[in-house]
């Protein structure tokens, strides 16, 4: 059993920063502290957990079981005391310097954090936005409960107790085209498409055997010939603008990206088949009102910035 007196207090957010960021100099940054702080204070946490808590590797560092455990008790305790000393002098948005991390893995992701960072630059300078808008999160969920993302925004339905989640609005799988294609030249149904030409296609975030988004498994029905998969959707939209290959991607991406790529939508007859966009966040946060105005803002921009 861990004797808590034995443990200086102050060393938990150096704990809090080096888990989230997995790195010793990001955190030191973070901290405002330097590297060999940051160093001392994770030996000396090391000594009284008995654990190495973190493993270095290439780039970065890589927590252990015993630092997960810890973080996910960590972390809400800190976030409830940080909550206490912001209610007790009242949220003001102007003057507030808290932080938050948000993950936003739909393919407008970056867009979105670019706007979201204009619009709290204004309306709350002090506060600090961290965002990972990788299109395939590991263990986003976890994440969420754990505290390491305080909102995420995607399009993959996401599951797991203890989390919170709001519709924000609806987007649509299309094919897009180079311009010129054939296949841009007359209306054809999802299935005459699919048979007539290959496909360039996200490889799928989840391992199933049927995808979880009803507008990717309608295009699935149709069984077209993915002869590439990528790790991204630029990556898709890069590939069918120098290529014959047809790209499969949200209607909101392609429609920002039209311009940019030169890529035309394909005239589909079948009907499409929409997904929800949502806003997610660990239960328990309602009653905070720094998240609570982080959500007002994120809601807003998203519907701003995603537009189908």
């Amino acid at each position: 059993m861990l004797n808590l007196r034995a443990v200086d207090l102050n060393l938990l957010p150096v704990f809090e920063a080096a888990y989230e960021e997995r790195s010793l100099s990001k955190a030191a940054v973070r901290l405002s502290i330097t590297q060999p702080a940051v160093s001392h204070a994770l030996s000396r946490l090391r000594a009284a957990f008995r654990d190495e808590l973190f493993i270095r590797q290439a780039r970065g560092m890589r927590p252990t079981p015993v630092a997960d455990a810890v973080y996910a008790k960590l972390a809400e305790a800190l976030s409830l005391v940080r909550q206490a000393v912001s209610e007790g002098r009242g949220f003001d948005p102007k003057t507030s310097e808290r932080r938050f991390s948000i993950a936003i893995p739909h393919p407008m992701g970056p867009l979105v954090a670019v706007r979201l960072l204009e619009t709290m630059k204004a309306a709350a300078p002090g506060i600090v936005l961290a965002f990972s808008t990788r299109s395939r999160p590991i263990e986003l969920e976890h994440g969420l409960v754990t505290g390491r993302f305080d909102l995420a925004v995607d399009w993959m339905p996401l599951r797991g107790h203890g989390l919170e989640q709001e519709h924000l609005l609806k987007d649509s799988f299309v094919a897009v085209a180079r311009r010129g294609h054939p296949a841009t030249r007359g209306p054809r149904t999802r299935a005459a498409l699919a048979r007539q030409w290959q496909f360039v296609a996200l490889r799928p975030r989840v391992e199933l055997e049927e995808h979880p988004v009803e507008g990717v498994r309608e295009w699935a029905r149709s069984r077209p010939e993915v002869v590439l998969e990528v790790s991204e959707f630029l990556e898709v939209l890069a590939v069918a603008r120098q290529s014959d290959l047809i790209g499969l991607v949200p209607k909101s991406l392609a429609l920002a990206a039209r311009p940019i790529f030169d890529i035309q939508l394909v005239h589909v007859t079948s009907p499409p088949v929409s997904f929800d966009v949502r806003m997610a966040w660990r239960a328990g946060r309602m009653r905070d009102v720094a998240h609570d105005f982080l959500r007002t803002q994120a809601r807003a921009v998203v519907k701003e910035v995603i537009r189908c």
